[in-house]
């Protein structure tokens, strides 16, 4: 599920100036600053804040790829109590097999 661009840049501004108030579009002329006790951002730290959000979301990918890839939290558990009692290695092996599906980058 893609996020929309305006909850992107929503989200970027919350990084730079946390707990402001405004109404946003997907560019800096959409930004409506309605905070009173924080300054708006320049348009280069606008810019600066949605690249650096950007670039931390796209590197996370992998961890939202496998979060919906790994079995049930109750399939999991299950999992475990089997493995306790046999002694074997299938909830190990699940989770691996994910994790190699979708390897953290370097």
């Amino acid at each position: 599920m893609e996020i929309p661009n305006a909850v992107k840049v929503s989200n970027a501004i919350h990084s730079i100036k946390p707990n402001s108030d405004f109404i946003v579009g997907e560019t800096y002329s959409s930004l409506i600053w309605h905070s009173t006790d924080q300054d708006k951002p320049t348009e280069a730290e606008f810019d600066n804040a949605v690249t650096a959000w950007n670039t931390e979301y796209d590197a996370q990918e992998y961890a939202r790829d496998r979060a919906i890839s790994y079995p049930s939290v109750g399939d999991q558990l299950d999992m475990i109590y089997k493995d306790n009692k046999n002694s074997t290695t299938t909830h190990a092996d699940a989770v691996e097999a994910v994790k190699a599906k979708f390897p953290k980058p370097e």
